[in-house]
């Protein structure tokens, strides 16, 4: 995936480049995604309210999801969001939260002949997930032996399309929004709820990540968190009956 370098100025007063905050995502709707020229999404848009209150510049690059958080736990002043806040990332990053709660459903192609209802049966068949996603993590502390790697969401979807894999873990509201859009795809069982957040390197400026925290906690306090959630229809997924059993 080509990358998309955003470099906003929306500043206060005149910083010195490097201490600028880098941010780094992938294409991932609704909460980050590209539209033409455009980066929207439930987690950009907080992004943007909470670097406009405190006044420090900023860039954002949109990449497939390994760089993406790789970056963040590499290199100073590096974030990387919308990012699912799970234990075994937990002392890797600082973390800034909550951007969303979310759940992650598993999902096969409709009419494939797949039918599992929980993780042990859905161990028998192949997988797929973006490679060094929280979901490839879980797969494998739950004992999947068949897992199948990508570089983005998009390229699961193809494989799940064409039959190269039976499987695939995918957010809840990203799932809705294909369903509308008549993706043949269909809901099996709830694979796992998390907290989605922002993740930055574990030397990150402790004032400045409370900064941030301040700006988010605001948000929330006044409603506009959830006054963005809804406008991506994070606050109106309606699954099969099914799904409202964890």
């Amino acid at each position: 995936m080509k990358m998309l370098a955003v470099l906003l100025s929306l500043v206060a007063a005149p910083v010195a480049a490097a201490e600028a905050v880098h941010f780094t995502t992938e294409d991932y709707p609704p909460y980050n995604f590209r539209e033409g020229d455009q980066i929207k999404g439930a987690g950009y848009d907080q992004i943007l309210l909470m670097m406009k209150q405190i006044g420090v510049p900023y860039s954002i690059d949109m990449m497939p999801w390994a760089r993406a958080i790789a970056l963040a736990e590499t290199t100073p002043l590096h974030c990387v969001f919308t990012t699912a806040h799970i234990p075994e990332r937990d002392g890797r990053f600082v973390w800034i939260e909550p951007l969303a709660i979310g759940r992650n459903l598993m999902i096969g192609r409709k009419g494939g002949g797949v039918d599992v209802k929980n993780v042990e049966e859905a161990k028998a068949y192949t997988v797929g997930t973006q490679r060094d996603d929280y979901t490839e993590t879980l797969l494998e502390e739950l004992g999947f032996a068949k897992i199948d790697l990508a570089s983005d969401i998009k390229l699961n979807l193809k494989k799940l399309q064409s039959g190269r894999i039976d499987l695939m873990p995918l957010d809840e509201q990203h799932y809705v929004v294909l369903e509308k859009a008549g993706e043949p795809i269909e809901f099996k069982f709830i694979f796992t709820e998390q907290k989605f957040s922002l993740a930055c390197h574990p030397d990150f400026p402790e004032d400045l990540r409370l900064r941030m925290q301040a700006a988010l906690d605001a948000l929330i306090a006044d409603g506009t968190q959830a006054k963005i959630l809804a406008s991506y229809g994070l606050d109106k997924a309606k699954l099969p009956e099914q799904a409202a059993k964890p």
